[in-house]
């Protein structure tokens, strides 16, 4: 719970700065039997985020990285979009875009555990290839489609909530229930604290990054048919840029360590909704456009070093807690 304390009072301050210069901004109404407002507008635009947020915490605690997230969406959406331009079936739509992310994330799991190669430069192959793919599949064009069912997905409303942030909650819980309520979190964490260890102690760690690389793929394949849904088109250049680096960012914010180890998928969604509340707060307060980049990187820097427990004892002039092992063993010495 500590852990989550600087990205709540994070997300708690942009809240209250919005309030500041939104009139109502706290205020829900139901319009046509559907919930809308802004804190509603914040969870609708930010459950891709999220998404790929959550998938990007499991690749992060086995100790590795995705820089590919970006491009998956890109396809997913332009793949979805183009079956149904082509009178295709909605069900076979989406089954054939998620089919084809669960495959672009199982090859970069296999580039990674089974040949290898330094997760950062296999996902960028991707990176740079799947927006490519994109590109092709779209024939360099934005597709536009017209379906009730599909604009579903990312725009429409059930049980009076947006679609979208239905969907994220169900695969929260879904990732929450594996992750915590069975053995699978602690093998992720193992894997990613200690390789050789886990590898000593039988776990399979080349089958559990596959599976987090390819669990990272159809979560960014699902936001992007969000993505693409809300729009209803499809552009394979710009669908999903550098929401890879957001996702990164909500991943850091949330506690979870690029070293890998543990996590916290419950401080990456926390994590999303600061980025997302913040990209509300600039255009609410007026931040010209051209310095919203900048604002955005110090307001996330300003959060990072503010959970860094070094830099806390350093400004605030207190003595870092000492990590359980350090702390035993000075125990050990005091006691002999």
């Amino acid at each position: 719970m500590r852990r989550l304390l600087w990205p709540l009072l994070a997300l708690a301050a942009l809240l209250l700065l919005n309030v500041a210069f939104t009139d109502g901004f706290l205020s829900i109404q139901i319009k046509d039997g559907h919930l809308y407002g802004s804190l509603i507008d914040i969870l609708r635009f930010g459950a891709p985020l999220i998404l790929v947020s959550l998938g990007m915490t499991l690749v992060i605690a086995t100790g590795g990285i995705d820089l590919s997230v970006g491009s998956v969406v890109a396809i997913s959406g332009a793949l979805a979009c183009l079956q149904i331009s082509e009178d295709a079936s909605v069900f076979t739509a989406v089954a054939l875009a998620l089919g084809l992310c669960l495959a672009l994330g199982a090859w970069n799991g296999f580039l990674v555990a089974g040949i290898g190669i330094q997760p950062i430069i296999a996902t960028l192959i991707l990176m740079v290839a799947g927006r490519g793919l994109a590109q092709l599949i779209t024939d360099g064009q934005i597709i536009t489609v017209n379906s009730p069912a599909y604009k579903l997905i990312g725009g429409g409303y059930w049980l009076t909530l947006p679609f979208g942030i239905l969907v994220v909650a169900a695969i929260w819980a879904v990732t929450a229930f594996l992750t915590r309520r069975l053995a699978l979190g602690l093998v992720i964490e193992a894997v990613g604290g200690n390789p050789v260890a886990s590898r000593l102690a039988g776990i399979d760690a080349r089958r559990v990054t596959v599976m987090a690389y390819t669990a990272c793929a159809l979560c960014a394949g699902i936001a992007g048919l969000m993505i693409s849904s809300n729009v209803s088109s499809a552009d394979g250049n710009n669908a999903g840029l550098w929401i890879e680096l957001d996702a990164i960012l909500a991943v850091v914010i949330g506690g979870t360590s690029l070293t890998g180890g543990r996590f916290s998928l419950t401080g990456t969604v926390l994590g999303a909704l600061i980025i997302q509340t913040l990209t509300t707060t600039i255009y609410s307060i007026g931040v010209p456009p051209e310095t919203t980049l900048l604002f955005k990187a110090l307001v996330v820097t300003t959060v990072c070093l503010l959970q860094s427990p070094a830099f806390r004892a350093k400004v605030f002039h207190r003595r870092p807690r000492p990590a359980p092992k350090a702390a035993a063993e000075e125990k050990v010495k005091v006691t002999a």
